[in-house]
């Protein structure tokens, strides 16, 4: 069972991602990754609210909110219905205050493959592999030891042509140009985000067909998103 947008590759080195994204870093080191799994550590841009500086740190995925008793909801918190993330306890108070950027450069969905329980793995990408930014919401939450723990949430959107056949839903891809919008502060007027919170232009995006390695957390390398050159046989039949 894969939740939407429950998988994504972000390959490059912190290096790259500093100089696209405009950003700095602590010291809080980044490998590239192929297949990042909900409730790991991943990188965020946030704005720094004092000074002029996007700043890129690593979060938790699946976002706990500050009232949360415990964290045992966090891997339902991946990500947030941008249609219901205002009214949400969960989401509306990041929605207006805590907005970020969660990068990548590819993720992955599954399609239901008619022969019945098989799913089939896709990659999506924008321009061939570069860089984007998810519309992400993010929250800090004191754990029982007193430790602050950062968490996250991908906002997702209706689909556009490239992602429909495969899914009902796609992360929100933010547009270069929304940057400065999504990290402003003085804005918090919901319809105003909202109107940021579109599918990403289909026309920019490709998908093709990945090996069912993606399946496994375990699998974390360049194969997990090589192309493949089709479906088994007996999916074949049926699709």
């Amino acid at each position: 069972n894969f939740p939407m947008c429950g998988r994504y590759r972000l390959s490059r080195r912190k290096q790259i991602i500093e100089e696209h994204f405009d950003s700095v870093s602590g010291d809080e080191d980044w490998s590239p990754r192929y297949n990042i799994a909900p409730t790991q550590p991943i990188p965020v841009i946030r704005q720094n609210p004092k000074e002029p500086v996007r700043e890129l740190s690593l979060m938790r995925w699946g976002l706990i909110p500050r009232w949360a008793k415990d964290s045992s909801g966090a891997a339902r918190m991946i990500n947030a219905r941008s249609e219901t993330a205002s009214t949400k306890p969960a989401f509306r108070d990041a929605l207006k205050y805590h907005r970020c950027l969660i990068l990548a450069d590819g993720f992955y969905e599954w399609m239901r493959m008619r022969t019945g329980k098989a799913k089939q793995p896709y990659c999506f990408e924008i321009n061939n592999g570069e860089l984007f930014a998810f519309a992400g919401l993010w929250d800090r939450w004191k754990d029982p030891s007193g430790q602050w723990v950062k968490s996250c949430s991908i906002l997702t959107t209706t689909p556009n042509a490239v992602t429909s056949p495969v899914h009902d839903r796609m992360p929100v891809i933010l547009d270069p140009d929304a940057y400065e919008p999504w990290f402003d502060p003085g804005m918090s007027n919901v319809s105003d985000i909202s109107e940021l919170l579109k599918p990403f232009d289909a026309r920019l995006m490709r998908s093709y067909l990945v090996s069912t390695r993606i399946n496994s957390v375990a699998n974390d390398d360049a194969e997990c998103f090589r192309p493949v050159e089709s479906m088994p046989a007996q999916n074949r039949l049926f699709f």
